[in-house]
């Protein structure tokens, strides 16, 4: 990675982390600056934090482990995250997470947070009826970002053309701002990469290639490096490129070197140069904690290795 790639996300990450050590001046020089408290995703228009929350964790059949807290306790979750300087609200018709969370932003200013969302149908009506009830269930006259979800077909960007479609028409309506997928498999990630109709791809990535998109007869551990090049295509087109199994569903960071495996995934995120911003699952007040510390803990890290 060249060194504006790596000053750009130092900067990145000093979003979520409130300020980073000045990299490039001499080490009696350093200092902390504030940096803007947004970041672009691609050519969207949209800015949001570079930390955001999901709210799928084991999501199917209209629940997750977010919403099974119950409307109080999933409510006190997105309000922490709000105050801690999450901007990033990620959800699904799957997840069934929709109404929580327009309950739990009740107040807010709009123009103050995005939401991204996803619809499961391939269908075109199906999907256009989605939009409607989308914004309903959310409380919204536009929703941030709607993307396909769960593609996996190498040619789903032509076998779901109608359904693109709809969303493109959505999106000139001002029903939505913006349209893309998200990446359940190689081939599909692909796809999206060469798409100019993909303004946001959420895809999985995490330093241990652990539920990450495989490439067909490479190993599992090589994913992360046949991923990268794949996502800098697509942020180098324009396109914003969200990160998602950060910390691989939690698999990867428990036991006692849970702190570390946390930083270790942060650092490669945010150093990496392929994501705009990263969604993680929390499902406590303290885990945001926790995750907001290490990506501080990282940052430095990255500044001061990059000064």
């Amino acid at each position: 990675m060249n060194d504006m790639n790596r000053r750009e996300f130092v900067e990145r990450a000093a979003v979520a982390a409130g300020g980073v050590m000045l990299a490039g001046s001499p080490p009696q020089e350093r200092r902390v600056r504030r940096w803007p408290s947004s970041v672009p995703l691609g050519k969207t228009g949209i800015r949001t934090s570079l930390l955001g929350i999901g709210t799928g964790s084991v999501g199917w059949n209209k629940q997750s482990n977010q919403t099974r807290l119950g409307q109080e306790k999933f409510t006190a979750l997105i309000r922490h995250a709000f105050d801690s300087g999450v901007r990033l609200f990620d959800c699904a018709d799957m997840y069934g997470s929709h109404p929580f969370l327009r309950e739990a932003l009740k107040g807010i200013p709009r123009d103050r947070y995005v939401i991204q969302t996803k619809t499961v149908h391939r269908n075109a009506d199906e999907v256009r009826a989605d939009i409607d009830r989308f914004r309903q269930e959310l409380g919204v006259d536009q929703i941030d970002i709607v993307l396909m979800h769960v593609v996996t077909e190498p040619d789903w960007n032509v076998r779901y053309r109608p359904v693109m479609d709809v969303l493109e028409e959505a999106r000139q309506k001002k029903k939505i701002r913006a349209h893309g997928c998200s990446c359940h498999s190689f081939a599909a990630l692909e796809a999206a990469a060469a798409e100019p109709w993909v303004q946001v791809d959420l895809a999985r990535f995490n330093p241990w290639g652990r539920i990450m998109d495989e490439k067909p007869g490479e190993p599992a551990s090589r994913a992360p490096e046949l991923v990268k090049p794949v996502l800098e295509k697509m942020r180098a087109a324009g396109k914003g490129v969200l990160g998602m199994k950060i910390l691989a569903e939690g698999r990867a960071v428990r036991g006692e070197d849970r702190v570390e495996r946390i930083r270790e995934s942060v650092r490669f995120a945010v150093a990496s140069g392929a994501v705009d911003a990263m969604v993680i699952g929390f499902e406590s007040p303290q885990q945001i904690d926790e995750v907001l510390r290490e990506l501080r803990a990282a940052v430095a890290d990255i500044g001061l290795r990059t000064a």
